[in-house]
């Protein structure tokens, strides 16, 4: 990744966190973005490498525009994006609000979309470039009491089989992973909503524990990697098992 421009949204915690560090630790230039900016910072301070902190809503255009010119005028133009920055509620359909499901549907779904739009002709214009997009096992099989987690991620999914048949000419990879249960502040955040204890998630795992950042940044990591180069509208679940029964 040596002096790779790259734009990872997400990045004030967890794996979007973990992404960003390790990119930067793998000598790329990186723009590491997230609706709040202390966070991020954070994440700064973190890293070794480049890293450059900015303040992004992914569900706002002019937001995202701004990302990308600030990228163009600092670091460069940038040929790879991960897509992390995502939202969840711990609800049926029944229990939803039309706020709730709105908001899931436009950090998971419409961030994906606008960062999407605004990196690819940046890609195209410079020969190429690679996008990875934050699904999960929700949009693989039904979880209880995720029913707009579930139906955004199954968004990201079928986005990103689009954006790879769409931009494969223009050497454009786009490919999503689906991770797991993985142990983040977020995750901790959606348990208390849901009156579940950890203890009791990590039991049904069927390695017998959760998944790290820094294992889910590894696979982003290689799938933005050379090593890569034949992949993409692929799908990479990394589980510990959750969805083989």
């Amino acid at each position: 990744m040596s002096e790779r421009v790259t734009v990872v949204t997400g990045a004030g915690s967890g794996i979007g966190r973990a992404t960003a560090i390790a990119f930067a630790r793998d000598g790329a230039k990186v723009m590491a973005a997230d609706i709040d900016l202390q966070a991020v910072d954070g994440t700064v301070h973190m890293a070794e490498g480049s890293l450059i902190a900015v303040q992004t809503d992914v569900t706002d255009e002019t937001s995202v525009r701004d990302l990308f010119e600030r990228c163009d005028r600092e670091l460069g133009t940038p040929t790879v994006l991960a897509n992390i920055a995502g939202v969840g509620v711990t609800t049926n359909a029944a229990q939803t609000s039309l706020e709730s499901w709105e908001r899931v549907f436009a950090v998971n779904a419409r961030g994906t979309f606008l960062c999407c739009k605004h990196a690819i002709p940046r890609m195209t214009a410079v020969g190429g470039g690679s996008i990875v997009n934050m699904g999960s096992i929700a949009a693989l099989i039904g979880l209880p009491n995720r029913a707009a987690y579930c139906a955004a991620k199954g968004a990201v999914v079928a986005l990103t089989r689009a954006l790879a048949v769409d931009h494969a000419e223009q050497r454009v990879r786009v490919n999503c992973i689906c991770p797991g249960t993985t142990q983040s502040p977020w995750l901790e955040r959606l348990l208390d909503d849901a009156g579940e204890s950890l203890e009791a998630l990590i039991k049904r795992q069927p390695l017998g524990r959760l998944g790290t950042p820094e294992e889910i940044a590894a696979a982003i990591l290689y799938v933005c990697s050379e090593a890569a180069s034949f992949m993409t509208g692929s799908v990479l679940v990394i589980d510990g098992g959750a969805t083989a029964g």
